[in-house]
C-alpha cells in the first residue's frame, strides 16, 4: 500500500522564505522605529529632556557667602549668623497632598489651606517654612515626608539683644540690610554670590554636601564699628532709667571722641530687639539721633556766642543789658525761662544763667548776615555726613525767608530744626579747638578676619580760632560750676556744657506749647582736654522739665562711669610715694 502525504503537510520552500523575508522587514522595521526613536530622545529632543530631568533631580541654588560680622571697636560681636533650616517640598513626589499638608500646616503653625495650594501647584519646589524653628523642624525629620525636605540657611542673630539696635538696625528673610548699619554696609556685608548645583534622593530632597557649609563663608567681610559695647550699655541704662522715672515720650543719648568724631555710644529708648523687630511699632526703629530734628533750645545759645567771640564783637566779661525780663520786639513781647528778671549780665553769665534777653542781645550784635554764615559753618541746616541711613538735614531758613523775630528766636534755640548728630558736632567744635570734624560710626572693614579698610577721621573746616574755643571752654565751664548745669558736675573733673529747655510745637494750635518741652544738657569732660562730648535728651518728661533736672543728671553719669572705664584720671586721684628710711 503506497502512504501518499496531501500537499498542505509540506511548506514548499518558496513558502518559508517568504515568511522569513516579512519577518526580517518586520524587525528591520522595528529597528528602524527603536533606532528613530532613540534618534529622536537622545539627539532631537535631548535638551528639552535633558532639561526636564534636571528639574526633577537637580536645582541650581544662589550660594552666598555667609553675611558678614558686626563688631564693636573692640572686636566685640554685635551682629552674626546662625544656622537654621527651611522647609520646602516638590509636590511632584509628595504623594498624600491633604495629609501631609495637614502635617505641616500643624507643625509650623501655618494656614492648611495655604499649604495645601502650595503642594497642588504643578512646580517642583515650593517654599513651605523658611528659617523655622529648631524643635518643629526636627519633628517634621523623624517623620520623613515623602517630597518634604530641608535646606540649612543663615539667619541673623544679634547676641546682645537690645543693646544698640537702632544703630545696627536689622534684616529682611532673604538677608538684605534694611536698617541701621545693616543697611548702610549692606553691600560689604552681604557677601558675594556664587550658583551651585544639587542634585536630589529618591524621595525628591537635596542633597547637601560639606562643601557648600565651606562655600558660604568664603570672601566674608567684616564691620568693626566705633561704637563701644561697654558704653553703650552704660548710656542705654542710665537713659532708660531717666525716660522712665520722668515718664518720658522718649529719650536718646550720644557719646563722642570730640577730636576724632569716633561715637562710642548712640542710645535711644524705647528700645527694641532686632531679634524680632516686627513685634515692636515701627517708631521703635528709627535713629533719632540722625534721622529726626528738633528746636535745640537754650543748647544752642553757645554757637551765637562763640560767634560774637570769633568776631571781636564780645569778649567773655563784656556786659550786656537783660531788660529785667521782658523784651519787645514788634508786636511780641519776650521773656525769660521760669520768670527771670535779669539785669545786666557779662556774656559769660548770659551762657551760664541762659538768658533768652541775653543770647538776643549777642545775636542782634552779631547782626543776621554773620550769624547765618556762622550757623551754616557749623553745620547746621545740611547733612554732616554720618555713615548711618537716614540722616536728616535739619531746617535753616535762607534769609530772605526770615521775619522780624527770626534772629532773636533762632538765638536761643527756635525757628530752627538740628539733629543730635548735628548738634554734637558742633559742639565738638567748640571742645577740640575750633575745628568740625565728621562724626564717624565704622572704624574698619574686614576680609577674613584681616583687615582691608580704615576709616580715618576727618575735618570738615575750621570754624573757631583756638583762642576762641578756649573762652568758650571757660564759658562753659561757668555753666556747671555756677549756672543751671550743676547737676552734671562730675567731682575730680571739669565739666564744661550747657543747658536746653525747648518748648515744643503743639500740632493742634500750631503754637507753643506749655506742657510739652524737650529736656536736653551737652557737655564735654575734661573741659580742658576734652575725651568725651555727650549729648543727652529727654522728650516730654513729666514731672520735670528743665534740662537741668532732667537730663544734666544723666550726663553726670554717664561721663562719670565712662571715664572710670577709660582709665581717665581725676584730680582725686593720688600717687603716694613711702619714704625708704
Amino acid at each position: 500500500m503506497r502512504n501518499h502525504k496531501s500537499k498542505s503537510s509540506h511548506t514548499s520552500p518558496q513558502a518559508v522564505k517568504g515568511r522569513l523575508a516579512m519577518v526580517s522587514i518586520f524587525l528591520a522595521a522595528l529597528g528602524l522605529v527603536l533606532v528613530g526613536r532613540l534618534v529622536q530622545l537622545q539627539i532631537i529632543q535631548h535638551d528639552r529632556l535633558a532639561a526636564q530631568s534636571d528639574r526633577q533631580y537637580l536645582r541650581t541654588v544662589e550660594i552666598t557667602s555667609g553675611r558678614g560680622n558686626i563688631y564693636d571697636r573692640n572686636r566685640n560681636q554685635l551682629a552674626t549668623n546662625i544656622r537654621v533650616e527651611s522647609v520646602y517640598a516638590d509636590p511632584k513626589s509628595v504623594t498624600d497632598k491633604n495629609n501631609t499638608a495637614r502635617i505641616l500646616a500643624t507643625a509650623l503653625k501655618l494656614n492648611p489651606r495655604t499649604v495645601l495650594k502650595k503642594l497642588k501647584s504643578n512646580r517642583h519646589f515650593v517654599w513651605i517654612k523658611r528659617k523655622g524653628g529648631m524643635n518643629a523642624i526636627e519633628k517634621l525629620k523623624q517623620l520623613d515626608l515623602a517630597g518634604v525636605g530641608f535646606i540649612p540657611e543663615a539667619k541673623r542673630y544679634y547676641p546682645k539683644r537690645k543693646l544698640a539696635a537702632s544703630v545696627l538696625g536689622f534684616v529682611g528673610l532673604d538677608n538684605q540690610g534694611l536698617a541701621g548699619v545693616e543697611h548702610f554696609h549692606h553691600a560689604v556685608l552681604k557677601g558675594n554670590p556664587q550658583r551651585s548645583v544639587l542634585e536630589k534622593d529618591a524621595r525628591g530632597r537635596f542633597l547637601w554636601t560639606t562643601a557648600y557649609a565651606q562655600e558660604i563663608n568664603k570672601g566674608k567681610r567684616d564691620v568693626v564699628l566705633t561704637l563701644d559695647e561697654v558704653i553703650q550699655f552704660i548710656a542705654e541704662r542710665e537713659l532708660k532709667k531717666q525716660v522712665q522715672e520722668y515718664q518720658a515720650k522718649s529719650g536718646l543719648a550720644i557719646v563722642m571722641d570730640p577730636f576724632t568724631g569716633a561715637i562710642y555710644a548712640l542710645a535711644s529708648a524705647p528700645e527694641f530687639n532686632p531679634n524680632n523687630y516686627s513685634a515692636y511699632p515701627k517708631h521703635f526703629w528709627r535713629n533719632d539721633a540722625v534721622a529726626s530734628a528738633y528746636e535745640p533750645g537754650s543748647i544752642f545759645k553757645p554757637i551765637v556766642a562763640a560767634a560774637a567771640l570769633e568776631e571781636g564783637l564780645a569778649g567773655p566779661d563784656d556786659i550786656f543789658f537783660c531788660e529785667n525780663g521782658s523784651l519787645r520786639i514788634g508786636r511780641s513781647r519776650i521773656g525769660e525761662a521760669d520768670n527771670h528778671r535779669f539785669g545786666w549780665l557779662t556774656l559769660r553769665n548770659i551762657i551760664a544763667k541762659s538768658s533768652n534777653i541775653g543770647a538776643i542781645k549777642i545775636a542782634q550784635e552779631l547782626g543776621k548776615k554773620r550769624f547765618f554764615d556762622y550757623m551754616q559753618k557749623f553745620g547746621f541746616g545740611g547733612k554732616v555726613g554720618v555713615d548711618l541711613p537716614g540722616e536728616a538735614s535739619g531746617s535753616l531758613q535762607s534769609l530772605p525767608q526770615w521775619s522780624g523775630l527770626s534772629l532773636a528766636s533762632m538765638s536761643f534755640g527756635h525757628e530752627i530744626a538740628v539733629t543730635p548728630i548735628q548738634m554734637v558736632s558742633a559742639i565738638a567744635a567748640i571742645a577740640n579747638g575750633g575745628v568740625l570734624i565728621r562724626p564717624r560710626m565704622t572704624q574698619s572693614i574686614l576680609k577674613n578676619g584681616a583687615v582691608e579698610k580704615i576709616f580715618e577721621s576727618e575735618v570738615i573746616q575750621s570754624v573757631l580760632s583756638e583762642e576762641t574755643s578756649r573762652q568758650m571752654i571757660n564759658i562753659l565751664k561757668s555753666v556747671v560750676k555756677t549756672g543751671t548745669g550743676g547737676k552734671a558736675a562730675i567731682p575730680g573733673f571739669e565739666v564744661a556744657g550747657k543747658t536746653g529747655t525747648a518748648q515744643k510745637i503743639d500740632p493742634a494750635t500750631q503754637s507753643y506749647s506749655k506742657t510739652k518741652y524737650l529736656a536736653s544738657f551737652i557737655g564735654f569732660v575734661p573741659a580742658d582736654a576734652p575725651r568725651l562730648v555727650i549729648l543727652v535728651m529727654i522728650d516730654e518728661p513729666q514731672k520735670s522739665y528743665w534740662g537741668g533736672e532732667v537730663a544734666a543728671p544723666v550726663f553726670q553719669k554717664i561721663a562719670r562711669k565712662t571715664l572710670r572705664y577709660l582709665h581717665i584720671p581725676s584730680s582725686l586721684d593720688r600717687v603716694f610715694v613711702l619714704d625708704r628710711v
